[in-house]
């Protein structure tokens, strides 16, 4: 798992920089899941459907902390979600991306999905901090092989919201984000195709 400079993400022509020219770029991550240059949906798949109680216990417990905090505070009651405190960014969608597929539901976190694309994916979420976007492309590796990289673009909410996202900074970087990474290589070479003949 490696982190790396915004231009990773920035040079690269996603469309979703047409979407969030009002966001902030927090981090840019390149994921342990080499491929080929058809593997992005399975990408996809396994992030939408990750489980955050199959992580370690350190991770399970700042989520559960995290909610707990949320609805004492409520950060995420319905009215401070997309379409209510938010409006969604599918109505920012040009008239191509509207008619692509959206992609998957998520199982286990309330992001909703905007578009997928043969190498870009694009979710959102909302609460009474932030509206946030989660995105994944499908970048050669440079040796003839694919792998993903993640972005996560936001748009803070007032005072709150900064003071909120410099709180979450350093448990991101040092705890959630490489537990996550080294979950989802887990998951990734379990669920490879096995080759055949």
């Amino acid at each position: 798992m490696t982190r790396l400079p915004n231009s990773a993400h920035t040079s690269r022509p996603w469309r979703i920089h047409e979407l969030t020219p009002d966001f902030r770029l927090e981090d840019v991550w390149a994921l342990p899941t080499p491929g080929g240059p058809d593997d992005f949906p399975r990408l996809v798949h396994a992030i939408a459907s990750a489980d955050p109680s199959q992580h370690s216990p350190v991770v399970r417990a700042l989520f559960a902390v995290r909610w707990k905090v949320g609805t004492l505070l409520g950060w995420d009651k319905q009215n401070a979600g997309v379409d209510t405190r938010v409006p969604t960014l599918r109505d920012r969608l040009p008239a191509e991306l509207r008619a692509a597929p959206s992609g998957p539901a998520f199982d286990e976190f309330p992001f909703k999905p905007l578009y997928q694309l043969d190498d870009e994916f694009a979710a959102e979420i909302a609460n009474r901090t932030m509206h946030g976007v989660m995105h994944l492309g499908w970048v050669p590796d440079g040796n003839g092989a694919y792998r993903g990289e993640l972005a996560i673009l936001v748009k803070r909410n007032g005072v709150m919201g900064t003071a909120y996202m410099a709180a979450i900074k350093p448990f991101r970087h040092l705890v959630v984000y490489p537990l996550m990474m080294r979950a989802l290589e887990r998951k990734w070479q379990e669920d490879a195709p096995q080759p055949t003949g």
